[in-house]
């Protein structure tokens, strides 16, 4: 969302990594809760406008959208019963993440930390 929405801090640092990753050859990977998030957030904060841009830049950056199926919410559930104070959609990213043998993620969320055999990228 920095990379589409208004002026922010993250804004240039989000971008930088993106394009280094993309340099890199590196398979970029999300699912299907970002895209919610992108309908929630802009819908909350009434700015429609954003929703379009924001799928159209993830469709020609990412290679695969991972589905958010049962199996994937039943992870996420374990999760967030081991993790109390963690956030469900969290969860579900970690879930994801795990059910698709992913280990990293690019994310300003240090949450993220606190999750064993996930390793978040830096600058």
């Amino acid at each position: 969302m920095y990379l589409v929405g208004s002026d922010h801090p993250n804004k240039i640092i989000a971008e930088q990594v993106i394009k280094r990753l993309i340099q890199q050859r590196e398979r970029i990977v999300t699912d299907a809760e970002v895209f919610q998030e992108i309908l929630h957030r802009y819908t909350a904060i009434k700015r429609p406008e954003f929703i379009e841009p924001c799928f159209d830049l993830l469709r020609r950056t990412i290679d695969e959208v991972f589905p958010v199926d049962i199996d994937t919410v039943e992870l996420a559930r374990s999760i967030l019963l081991a993790h109390k104070d963690f956030s469900a959609r969290d969860a579900v990213h970690v879930a994801s993440m795990k059910v698709h043998h992913v280990f990293e993620i690019f994310t300003f969320d240090v949450d993220f930390d606190r999750i064993r055999d996930i390793f978040r990228l830096s600058t």
